[in-house]
């Protein structure tokens, strides 16, 4: 049994054993309820989900083969849903639920196959369902878990299925596929035991080859990360050794941070469609689980992970540091909170199976948990007191749980770091984090001290010293309580309830032990004490506490509202102390409490009290409760009574001129006593029983008071009282009653997983009410309930008051009594009995039990709710003809209403508002399942007994309001007593009221009750849709309807019910009367969520019971919707446009069903009309309508057929919707008509260009309108299918889906519809307004991408002479469309684009025919750009000869033409060689292996690979030179000769300008991959043209500069780029030389895992030489490089540089010496070079004191003396140690001498103008 349960209250705990069989019972049920013939008994099955739902959640006992049945016909019924997404996502929901909790249990085979088709049917397919968007999103999210927790139990070969399905989409990576294919393979390949065999070091290599073809995208990294990550988790046998520089080298460019002040993000990531990126849930960001989890479970003994990560850590634990943040901390946040638990799982993973596993000889020994934990820390020390919060608490939590992993590293670290935030005073956060993080680690610094276990470790230092730190910060957390600092505060009381958690008892004795030897413990709590009612007496209210009547007893200041420790605190503190302490203690809360009055912190005082009474009810209850009960009743007496309390007899015939009040003072000081009474006797029990005459006059005294917030007070009392007495709570929850076996006085935690049924002793003791407490409870009903109700009844019926002031009084107050007396008794008044369906009365006995639990003991009984609920439905008939416009009565009666209906409704609420439940997560109370102090493995958390004993509890409140809840929504044989019935009735009529307060409550009271009675809700929606209809209805009834009518309730109902649903849909569209904004906005709102969750029909919807014959009801509702849609029927467009919409989803949802053809064709006829609406929104909506309707493509030739003609053909069948389209589109001039209305949604605006947004419409639609006709994403038939990078080929203005309707009209009409378009489409072509050329190319694009029968002779006769004329047009502003259309025509077809078009070829000859040399540079740049459009589209994996011909064809062409005049040309020139050259590479990978047509390939590729490099190497220096001349000479002394010259450089500049076009072009479309030795040629143009007399081409350069940074070369590329960059070191012009430094920063950093060692020394040698550079710009250049690379983690090379710098400095600086007498010496460069290595070596650890420094930077003082420039490098590089080492000064200077320290005093103070 699980421990919640087997610590629930003793009669509750009895319950639960019965759980098992009423489990199966369940399982049964359900069973029988789905019949494998009838496919819509899906339906029937689903109200169990909720039910074996909460099973699951509630822990309970179940038999295997139960969960084992419910497994296999929950996957067998999600198989047969195939279209019934609401059931899937139901369905699959609980599957994931009971496969992650039952996982290691089960033994089950699941197939892959089913759950793919499922998810292509659903969301990869074109024809997508009409279900709303928003439960397709829940649908793929369901699909996609399902997936993750059914890998587990793939059978053996599902891994290579699965892998040769996917694979092969990811061949072309510049195709969407390829991201889809990733997708999948991420999801589905399983690392189970069962595929082991397919994983082999030969799959790696594979898989890291795929990874590296598309780089720079961070979606694609996260896809191949998370797949590495997992086969590295799971198998053991690979050998990573190999793999590892190139993982690392992965892992480390993946973090976007700016290296050497650079970008800290990709300046062109490859983009991801939108919806894959939805699909495959991906944020942009770093996947750091995966980086962390391959890291951590890399490690294993003799490996060189450790080095490798070691690296890692050096190289971004700069990021971490408090004065680095930026967007990138997020990111590295979440890596080291991922390393820290996934280490902590490995280590607790291998501690519990030690001695049976076959690889233990791969654990982790000490040595690399060690090597482990000190990597870390530098991580943590960074990150401690981070500005941001969310990394120092998981920094705090990090060190947590590492304390327990390596005591002996992580403690004096901390207690290092906490003795420095205390010196350090300025930054006050840094308190704050240094106290949470020994709060955290409270119980290791204990547990360390105190073990005998533990002294055995040999921590470094004496143990005393942590002692000593958790004394001193207990003593400085007094001073910690501050009311003006909010997080301080807390931060303190979380550290004095952690620390307390672990200590057993709290006792002066302690002093006499080691035990906290420095504290007298009742000296710090009188001090604390002091303190804290310091504290509450300073507090101010967070709010303006509210007069009405939800101020609730406990609206606190941030001690209440900011999390739980203060209560949590004040918990454990008075449950440990010793029986003197607590007495003292006692006394001087009670003084408190006694002598202040303190109105801002009533809950907090409250709290104080509550927790001395839980703790020892007897003596606190006697000096705390019975004095205020006095002071409340001796206030009180005096005052004047109204009589309203129940007791006193009514004098209703005197009416009293003058209202007797209280006075201020006195109200408030009677108001914050009782309220703080009625929150300290919680925990009472029944010591209360004492005082219950008191209690009695109390609270029939708060209710007589004239004022309303005194009755508030004594109804928060009267609540308090009945809970105390009947509930079920613990009691003595904070004592200790467990000691740990290694330390007595501290106590043992207990967790969860590990614990037995054995130890009845630590189960929680409970307060179960005894007899007496019962009868007293009941008498309080008697009091308070039944008396009220008389009271009640006699107002309302025989109208006792004739002062209708008097009457409000009188009722305000006895609904308050009614309303706190159901508030305080819960579920313990026993509900309705239901009444039952076929009148035979069964005893209630009878009726089966689901789940065990209850609130407290039963009191009153069944009778006592009936009558209540007669007497408040008559009251609620009076309210509402007499007073309905009180809102606290009918707020009040409402209330009353919800406690009586929904039993159990208020355990739900104060379980789910629990504010406690999240202390319960503090890393401060959990101790981690690994722990090496005392050598303590557990199997899950372990926490303090009391917070268990808290979760319990909850536990026990959730099961309550759950044991009912589901009882009789599964039985049709039950329906809801008439008494729920009538006060049901009620509730509708309140949800209509006109005051918004009382609609909303009753509304969402309602809510609960048709929940749990399913069968009442045809009955509401039927009365509700009426106030829709009804046009004499007031606004606040339909808003009140709307409301309602909305929620998903009684959405999910109307997909089965016949009469609701057209109800529902006729009411919405007959609304159109009410006219006010408004009722218009919610009925707007109403039927978006209608949309947006339609879950399609069920078969009922469609044939009616009764009726055998097809559904002659569903044909009537789709004619009168279908009345309403046409524009004529006079609606308002709006109306129009619903009607429109639902008459699609109805034709979508019955398109399956043989008998409504007609209706299906008659719809389609419809939108192609509406196509030409005068409505823009009709239009869209028709757009989408038909995109989805127009489905058969009868004419389309298939791909068999596209070669020779059979004559067959024509036998084809007609679709089915031919006739009724024809005859519409035959009309004359319709399509000129479709066309002109359609050009009107395309808004070009001035200043872009381009229309925007989706289909452009955001311009002209408001938000309500635009998802109403944005009908649903268009999942993966979206298009662009690859990824547009080009930003001459314009996407934004083409819309997509009008050029996919024309190809589905010509696919479902053929030829006739091409002969109707042929006319108008020439004429819009011509046109000389951009939207009417807009839809031309939409339209010419659909019929060109058709390949139906025919096309080819139309193309013959008029679409070549179009697409010619469209080229050779001198129109500049249309490009991007008419390329846009060119794209779409030649995209390949099928799923993922492989099969060619029919008119692929004939577009690609068309644009390859040259033009004539008169030709226009605007009619040249264009057909390059429709060039490249087409070319992006073309598959080169499976390029036929003819499309490789024109491309080589195409190649010459381009290259000859490299130096255009024109600008425009030669970026077209440029973008198109790289398209070309990575198509060729890409197909002569793919066809090399084949000998047909690959043997002449690669002699081709060299020619222009070698073309290229030469002429570039020549241009380069003849620009070079000629950048010099252009420096030297002036403009004067031109001569004629020049100019020819100048001719010359002209084109070599244009030569390398498209050049560089091409490389930037490469770099940015993410196709770089394919060519990176002709990219690495190019390295040295780069660098060398940075700075040219050119503009124009060095913008070019340092575009393509920016992005070579982020490029990673791989070997064997890498050693030319070494080459490149030593050679490029020492060229001629110094700006070459800087920027090659420049470039050497980011290169090493990003290659530092590949370099091998000699080349990594040949670079720094390089750099080195470049301090003595005679350019003193390069000097500092290359110091700050050098800077840079110490940080890098090459230790050994920064080492012998730092030896040898101090060395040269010592040597030389003693040269000086002598020779500053003879006044001469070496070159002032040689003497720079020398400093600038010291200042190289004094930045490069910028914040910390390695022993070398003080040495380093004092020699580097004493050049200070030296002339400029060495003299300012000094004085820059001395200032900047000063100001990074500034805020550990204080103890860092201890590190220097005296005589250090004197020099550098002199160095950095002030020089003097006269010096």
């Amino acid at each position: 049994m699980h421990l919640y349960n087997a610590w629930l209250p003793p009669p509750v705990a009895e319950e639960t054993k019965k759980e098992g069989e009423a489990f199966s019972r369940v399982v049964s049920s359900m069973l029988s309820s789905y019949k494998p013939d009838d496919p819509d008994s899906v339906y029937a099955t689903i109200k169990w989900i909720s039910v074996l739902d909460v099973f699951v959640k509630a822990k309970s006992d179940v038999a295997l083969e139960d969960v084992t049945a419910v497994v296999e016909i929950g996957l067998e019924l999600f198989g047969v849903s195939q279209d019934k997404l609401y059931a899937q996502v139901r369905w699959g929901n609980i599957l994931v639920r009971v496969l992650n909790k039952y996982r290691k249990k089960l033994s089950l085979k699941i197939q892959w196959r089913p759950l793919y088709d499922t998810l292509v049917h659903t969301h990869f397919s074109r024809s997508t369902g009409p279900e709303g968007w928003r439960l397709r999103q829940r649908h793929f999210e369901t699909v996609t878990s399902l997936v993750r927790s059914c890998r587990r139990f793939f059978p053996a070969g599902s891994a290579y299925e699965i892998w040769s399905e996917f694979s092969s989409l990811t061949e072309n990576p510049w195709h969407n596929s390829s991201f889809e294919g990733s997708g999948f393979v991420r999801l589905f390949l399983p690392t189970n035991l069962e595929n082991q065999d397919f994983y082999t070091n030969d799959w790696v290599r594979k898989t890291m080859e795929l990874w590296e073809s598309l780089p720079n995208c961070q979606f694609w990294n996260s896809q191949w990360a998370a797949v590495i990550a997992r086969v590295i988790k799971n198998y053991d046998f690979v050998d990573w050794e190999g793999f590892l520089p190139v993982l690392f080298t992965r892992y480390l460019n993946m973090f976007e941070v700016p290296v050497a002040n650079g970008n800290g993000s990709y300046p062109f990531p490859v983009e991801v469609p939108r919806n894959t990126r939805f699909l495959f849930s991906n944020r942009t960001m770093t996947p750091t689980k995966a980086i962390a989890k391959s890291i951590v479970y890399l490690l294993k003994p003799g490996s060189s992970t450790e080095k490798h990560l070691e690296k890692l850590v050096d190289l971004l634990e700069q990021y971490y540091h408090p004065s680095n943040g930026g967007r990138w901390t997020y990111s590295l946040e979440r890596f080291l909170l991922y390393l820290v638990i996934t280490f902590q799982k490995r280590l607790q993973h291998e501690q519990l199976n030690k001695d049976n596993d076959i690889y233990a000889h791969l654990f982790l020994g000490r040595p690399e948990r060690t090597a482990f934990v000190k990597i870390l820390l530098k991580l943590i020390d960074r990150g401690q007191y981070s500005k941001n919060e969310n990394l120092s608490e998981t920094v705090a939590a990090a060190t947590s749980i590492l304390s327990y992993v390596e005591p002996s590293l992580v403690l004096p670290f901390l207690t290092s770091r906490f003795h420095l935030a205390l010196e350090t005073m300025t930054a006050t956060h840094q308190l704050k984090t240094a106290v949470m993080s020994v709060a955290f680690t409270g119980r290791s610094l204990f547990l360390t001290s105190l073990s005998a276990s533990a002294k055995e470790l040999h921590l470094v230092g004496d143990s005393n010293t942590f002692m000593d730190l958790l004394m001193i910060s207990l003593s400085n957390a007094l001073l910690g309580m501050d009311a003006n600092d909010p997080p301080k505060t807390l931060a303190t009381m979380q550290l004095i309830g952690s620390i307390f958690s672990n200590i057993s008892t709290l006792d002066d004795s302690m002093v006499d032990s080691s035990f906290m030897p420095m504290i007298q413990m009742s000296e710090w709590l009188d001090e604390f004490l002091c303190r804290l009612f310091s504290l509450l007496q300073h507090l101010e209210p967070s709010s303006v506490v509210s007069e009405g009547l939800h101020s609730a007893a406990t609206s606190g200041t941030f001690l209440v509202e900011d999390g739980p420790y203060y209560y949590c605190m004040l918990e454990i503190l008075l449950g440990r102390l010793s029986k003197s302490l607590y007495t003292q203690a006692l006394k001087k809360i009670a003084k408190f409490v006694r002598t202040n009055i303190l109105p801002g912190a009533i809950a907090e005082v409250g709290l104080l009290c509550c927790a001395c009474v839980h703790s020892n009810p007897e003596e606190a209850v006697s000096a705390l409760v019975d004095p205020m009960l006095s002071a409340v009743i001796s206030s009180l007496k005096g005052t004047p009574a109204t009589g309203f309390g129940g007791r006193g007899v009514l004098e209703t015939s005197v009416s009293s001129k003058a209202k007797p009040t209280l006075s201020p003072a006195l109200e408030t000081s009677i108001d914050c006593q009782l309220k703080i009474l009625s929150v300290a006797i919680n925990y009472g029990g029944p010591v209360l029983l004492h005082y219950k005459d008191q209690f009695l006059e109390a609270i029939a005294s708060a209710f007589e008071s004239p004022s309303w917030k005194v009755n508030g007070a004594g109804d928060h009392l009267l609540r308090s009282l009945i809970g105390s007495l009947v509930l079920y709570y613990p009691v003595d929850q904070y004592r200790c009653i467990l000691w740990h076996p290694d330390a007595r006085e501290l106590e043992e935690w207990i967790g969860t997983k590990d614990y037995g049924n054995e130890d009845p002793s630590i189960a929680p003791k409970w307060h179960v009410p005894n007899d007496a407490e019962v009868q007293c409870a009941n008498e309080l009903l008697y009091l308070h309930l039944q008396s009220a109700l008389d009271d009640l009844l006699r107002i309302c019926r025989d109208r006792i008051h004739s002062d209708p002031g008097n009457e409000k009084e009188h009722l305000k107050v006895t609904l308050l009594r009614i309303d706190s007396s159901l508030q305080g008794v819960l579920s313990c008044l026993p509900d309705f009995s239901p009444a039952s369906r076929n009148g035979i009365v069964n005893d209630p006995s009878y009726i089966p039990s689901l789940i065990a639990g209850a609130t407290g003991a039963t009191v009153g009984s069944s009778e006592l709710r009936e009558k209540a609920a007669e007497i408040v439905h008559s009251a609620c008939k009076y309210l509402l003809e007499e007073k309905s416009d009180d809102s606290i009565l009918l707020v009040l009666i409402v209330r009353i209403i919800d406690a009586l209906i929904n039993y159990g409704s208020l355990e739900f609420d104060e379980w789910s508002n629990h504010r406690q439940a999240w202390k319960l997560e503090s890393s401060a109370i959990i101790e981690p399942p690994i722990n090496f102090i005392v050598s303590s493995h557990s199997k899950g958390k372990k926490r303090p007994r009391w917070a268990l004993i808290d979760k319990a509890y909850m536990h026990n409140t959730w099961r309550t309001s759950q044991s009912t809840y589901h009882l009789f929504r599964t039985s049709g044989s039950f329906s809801p007593s008439e008494h729920a019935i009538v006060l049901m009735n009620d509730l509708l009529n309140l949800c209509l009221h006109s005051y918004e307060t009382v609609r909303g409550l009753a509304g969402k009271s309602l809510l609960k009750m048709i929940k749990r009675w399913p069968s009442m809700i045809s009955k509401c929606v039927l009365s509700l849709t009426e106030n829709l209809k009804n046009p004499t209805a007031p606004e606040c009834a339909v808003l009140g309807s709307c409301a309602v009518l909305s929620t998903q309730t009684v959405l999910k109902h109307l997909t089965t019910d016949p009469k609701t649903f057209s109800s529902f849909l006729l009411g919405i569209l007959s609304s159109s009367h009410h006219e006010s904004l408004k009722t218009q906005k919610a009925i707007n709102e109403l039927f978006v969520k209608y949309n947006i969750y339609f879950s399609g029909l069920s078969r009922s919807i469609f044939i009616p019971s009764g009726s055998e014959v097809g559904g002659s009801d569903f044909s009537d509702l789709v004619s009168q919707i279908g009345s309403m849609s046409f524009e004529s029927s006079g609606l308002h467009w709006r109306y129009n446009l619903m009607a429109n919409r639902i008459l699609l989803l109805l034709a979508m949802a019955s398109r399956n069903d043989p008998t409504f053809s007609k209706i299906l064709s008659e719809t389609t006829g419809h939108f192609l009309k509406s196509l030409k609406s005068q409505l823009p929104q009709t239009r869209m909506l028709s757009i989408s309508a038909l995109n989805t309707l127009l489905n058969e493509s009868p004419y389309k030739l298939s791909a068999a057929n596209q070669g020779g003609r059979p004559e067959d053909l024509h036998t084809n069948v007609k679709s089915s919707l031919e006739g009724a389209l024809s005859e519409i589109f035959q009309e004359e001039g319709f399509f000129h008509e479709t066309l002109n209305s359609l050009s009107h949604v395309h808004i070009i605006t001035d200043s872009d260009g381009s229309s925007r947004g989706n289909h452009g419409n955001s311009s002209f639609q408001s938000l309500a309108d635009k998802s109403i006709t944005r009908f649903y994403f268009d999942f993966s038939s979206s298009w662009p299918r690859t990824p547009s990078w080009i930003s001459l080929v314009g996407v934004d203005s083409f819309y997509s889906s009008f050029a996919r309707i024309f190809k589905r009209l010509v696919q479902e009409c053929g030829m006739p519809i091409l002969l109707a378009l042929k006319s108008p489409l020439e004429d819009f072509a011509n046109s000389k307004e951009r939207s009417k050329q807009c839809v031309a190319a939409e339209a010419f694009a659909g019929v060109l991408h058709s390949d139906v029968d025919g096309v080819l002779g139309a193309w013959d006769s008029w679409m070549m002479g179009q697409l010619q004329s469209i080229i050779l047009g001198q129109s500049v502003e249309s490009i991007p469309e008419w390329s846009a259309c060119i794209r779409y025509a030649v995209t390949g077809k099928g799923k993922y684009g492989t099969n060619v078009p029919l008119l692929r070829q004939q577009i690609l000859d068309c644009l390859i025919t040259p033009l004539l040399p008169t030709a226009t540079t605007t009619v040249v740049a264009k057909r390059y750009t429709f060039l490249s459009a087409a070319l992006i589209e073309i598959c080169p994996q499976k390029m036929p000869v003819t499309e490789l011909e024109i491309h080589n064809k195409l190649l010459n062409e381009l290259l000859a033409d490299m130096c255009h005049s024109s600008a425009q040309v030669r970026e077209a020139i440029g973008i198109n060689l790289s398209i070309l050259c990575s198509n060729i590479r890409l197909h002569s990978s793919f066809s090399h292996e084949e000998a047909d047509h690959g043997s002449d390939n690669p002699n081709k590729t060299e020619t222009w690979v070698a073309f290229l490099t030469e002429r570039a190497s020549e241009m380069v220096t003849s620009i070079q030179n000629t950048s010099q001349t252009d420096n030297m000479e002036t403009a004067a002394h031109c001569s004629a000769e020049n100019d020819t010259l100048n001719g010359d450089i002209q084109d070599d500049v244009k030569w390398m300008e498209t050049l560089f076009h091409f490389i930037v072009s490469t770099l940015k479309s993410g196709r770089s991959s394919c060519l990176v030795d002709v990219i690495v040629r190019f390295i040295y143009p780069v660098i060398a043209l940075q700075e040219t007399s050119n503009k124009d081409l060095s913008t070019l350069v340092k575009a393509a500069f920016e992005l070579l940074k982020w490029r990673v070369f791989w070997e064997p590329h890498l050693q030319r780029v070494v080459e490149v960059i030593l050679s490029s070191s020492t060229d001629s012009n110094w700006r070459t030389r800087s920027t090659t430094l420049t470039y050497l920063r980011t290169f090493m950093y990003r290659h530092t895992y590949i370099l091998s060692k000699a080349e990594k020394q040949k670079i720094w040698r390089t750099v080195e030489n470049l301090l003595r550079d005679n350019q003193v710009e390069v000097r500092e250049h290359a110091a700050a490089v050098l800077a840079g690379l110490m940080k890098g983690g090459d230790e050994d090379l920064a080492c012998d540089f730092r030896e040898r710098a101090l060395a040269d400095a010592s040597a030389m600086q003693q040269t000086r010496k002598q020779q500053r007498n003879l006044r001469r010496g070496q070159s002032i460069s040689s003497i720079h070079g020398a400093v600038l290595a010291l200042t190289a070596s004094v930045l490069s650890v910028p914040y910390d004191m390695p022993s070398w420094l003080p040495e380093h930077v004092t020699l580097l003082a004493r050049f200070a003396a030296e002339p400029s420039p060495i003299k300012s490098t000094v004085t820059k590089a001395v200032a900047e140690f000063r100001r990074t080492h500034a805020d550990t000064w204080n103890f860092q200077k201890d590190s220097f001498t005296e005589e250090q320290l004197e020099v550098l005093a002199d160095t950095s103070s002030s020089s003097s103008y006269f010096a």
